[in-house]
């Protein structure tokens, strides 16, 4: 298993200020394996409970009386089977003199598990954990990274044949038997085909009533099954931003599977070469290092969105940060040239600066704040946002 120090560096900041870290995450995307890491850097004394193991469920079933006596760091993997856990942990970090601490792993979004956090308001730090990123793996593996995906076994599968099948199983898995855990009771086959649909989809502006149509769904049930797949941490709403520049703007929010590899499953393409060759090739590019832009600069979801108006003049993403304005473009090309919707977007949106992110080799200036930034150079060229 590759090293995830970031991750590590990240909860031990979380701790400084709450007694309780959750590190949330699709399954399989090495959350034990992290906070095992975690532990072995940062505690002397840890406790491991996995809800998925009997006889752990069975030691947790009095609360209390399991993790009373504890001392040092306690880590309970799978926390969304039991959710009433969370009011014991409110009591456990409130007693006075309590030196406490708690890492809480579950395969559900802080949405889906808020009805039984809110009793630890002020006391819990979310992290979300997602797959491989270019920081961990370096660019040498940029295709590698991009056809296969980030989730630990399918990245470093031996073969391209085994990463594929990995991913098959997965989806399998995700759809027959991590959705019904999560109490949520949807047809399976329905689910396959409008996650299938939202493949089809990606990098594209949502629109409920054509998906809906096309699946013989309501409006409403294809919210709330693209809601489903964002809380699940299978899909990223990158919302619109708009505001009074004398344009019509668009506000519907763009979507995209926020794992490259399963995204190729999805629309059935093995290899690199059936990916070259499809038209969902710039998208899928897109997508993928829009992934590794939020994640290299550590914004958070809410400082992520896109711009677009009905006169044609777009960016890709907006990421705000302390009054500053951050504009990303996305090309597949190795030749990428000034546009008018670029510097429209830098006019109206008054943008800090604009990267343009290509599959050329090399990064140069283009203009007044405006730059090229090859992908296999993302990790010198672009920093973190402080």
């Amino acid at each position: 298993m590759l090293g995830r120090k970031s991750h590590v560096v990240a909860i031990g900041r979380l701790f400084r200020s709450h007694p309780v870290v959750a590190i949330l995450g699709p399954r399989q995307v090495g959350k034990t394996t992290l906070a095992r890491l975690y532990a072995s850097a940062a505690a002397s004394h840890v406790q491991h409970f996995d809800l998925e193991d009997a006889d752990d469920l069975g030691r947790l079933s009095e609360p209390m009386l399991a993790l009373g006596t504890l001392r040092g760091l306690t880590i309970i993997d799978e926390v969304q089977r039991r959710p009433e856990l969370f009011s014991a942990l409110r009591v456990l970090v409130d007693r006075p003199g309590a030196r406490q601490r708690f890492l809480v792993l579950g395969s559900a979004s802080p949405e889906l598990l808020r009805q039984s956090s809110e009793t630890l308001a002020g006391r819990i730090a979310y992290h979300e954990l997602p797959g491989f990123s270019l920081g961990e793996v370096g660019t040498g593996a940029l295709a590698k990274l991009w056809l296969r995906g980030g989730f630990p076994r399918s990245f470093l599968a031996k073969s391209e044949a085994d990463s594929r099948d990995w991913r098959k199983s997965f989806v399998r898995t995700f759809l027959e038997r991590d959705i019904p855990q999560l109490g949520l009771r949807l047809p399976a086959v329905t689910l396959r085909r409008f996650w299938t649909m939202v493949a089809h989809y990606h990098g594209q502006i949502w629109n409920a009533s054509e998906i809906g149509a096309s699946l013989a769904l309501a409006d409403t049930t294809a919210r709330r099954y693209l809601d489903l797949m964002t809380a699940t941490f299978m899909v990223r709403q990158l919302a619109p931003w708009f505001e009074n520049v004398g344009k019509r703007q668009v506000k519907s929010p763009k979507v995209y599977l926020t794992d490259s590899g399963l995204l190729h499953t999805l629309l059935g393409l093995p290899d690199l070469h059936a990916l070259e060759a499809h038209p969902k090739l710039g998208f899928s590019w897109e997508g993928f290092l829009l992934e590794q832009v939020v994640q290299r600069l550590g914004a958070e979801r809410d400082e992520c969105f896109f711009w677009a108006t009905h006169q044609g003049a777009e960016l890709d993403l907006l990421v705000i940060r302390g009054g500053r304005r951050y504009g990303f473009e996305f090309k597949r090309t190795s030749a990428p040239t000034v546009t008018k919707s670029m510097r429209i977007a830098m006019e109206d949106l008054s943008l800090h600066s604009l990267d343009v992110i290509h599959a050329g080799a090399h990064s140069f200036p283009m203009d007044k704040k405006i730059r090229a930034v090859a992908a296999g150079r993302l990790l010198q060229d672009l920093r973190p946002l402080r």
